[in-house]
């Protein structure tokens, strides 16, 4: 299977860099915003609902979702964002589909989107690998979601990993009861609760159904929040204009998208 030959940046986020990276599907996914999303393999309705809001919020202002191809709630991940909008990443060898329950979605990822694969090919998912896969989700993606998550939950050494990378940890508010790892993160002060989903989404610039700008490298870039001197060094002229007709601003040296 095709390897990647160029460097991810926020792979660097990882305790080791990944030897080699087997793909399938659009590298060009990687140059937009992205945001990791887990959970549980058995999501209560209510998750269920919000995750798919949140992915469709994400959506549709350029972002692409980022998670493992799991059942549960990454799989509902995969499938709001559609193919084209999101990475799924494997703890087996590329060419292996697992779980076979979700080999149509996965399918359409490699079709549609991208997969990738830190394993060898023929290689079987073991306890180990898993906690690598994870490590690569949150790794990829600007922040982490957990929208819902038992207290002995997995997706809580995904936290762990957001954590020891400085990412921002996002959850989806629960009853007393429910999801009793998120609701632990948010009385912790470890993760922050997604209260108004159009507001949470904003962040990541305005929506690309606003055809008044150009949907392009420039926009999307400017959705991962880069720095005064990333987006000259990397665009020169193009952060003049695009202040001047008011596309951008800039604030603490920070370039960010008027929504």
């Amino acid at each position: 299977m095709p390897k990647i030959d160029i460097d991810i940046k926020e792979l660097h986020n990882m305790k080791k860099y990944p030897k080699e990276i087997s793909y399938k599907g659009n590298l060009e996914l990687l140059n937009r915003p992205k945001v990791s999303i887990v959970g549980t393999r058995r999501p209560i309705s209510y998750t269920k609902q919000y995750t798919t809001q949140i992915v469709k919020a994400l959506i549709n202002r350029g972002v692409v979702i980022v998670s493992g191809g799991a059942m549960g709630v990454d799989a509902i991940a995969h499938q709001s964002a559609l193919a084209q909008n999101t990475i799924s990443v494997y703890a087996t060898g590329i060419d292996i589909k697992y779980p076979a329950v979700n080999r149509n979605l996965l399918q359409d990822i490699e079709d549609n989107g991208l997969s990738l694969s830190q394993f060898k090919d023929d290689f079987r998912a073991t306890s180990w690998s898993f906690v690598l896969r994870n490590e690569l989700v949150v790794a990829l993606g600007d922040i982490l979601i957990v929208t819902e998550a038992d207290a002995n939950s997995g997706s809580l050494r995904s936290v762990e990993y957001a954590i020891e990378m400085g990412k921002k940890i996002f959850v989806l508010p629960h009853r007393i009861g429910d999801s009793i790892g998120t609701n632990e993160l948010i009385a912790k002060g470890l993760a922050k609760a997604i209260l108004d989903i159009e507001d949470f989404a904003s962040r990541y610039g305005v929506s690309v159904d606003n055809n008044s700008i150009p949907k392009d490298e420039f926009f999307y870039f400017c959705q991962t929040f880069p720095t005064y001197e990333e987006a000259m060094e990397k665009f020169g002229d193009r952060l003049y204009e695009a202040e001047f007709e008011e596309i951008i601003y800039i604030e603490n040296g920070v370039v960010y998208l008027n929504g």
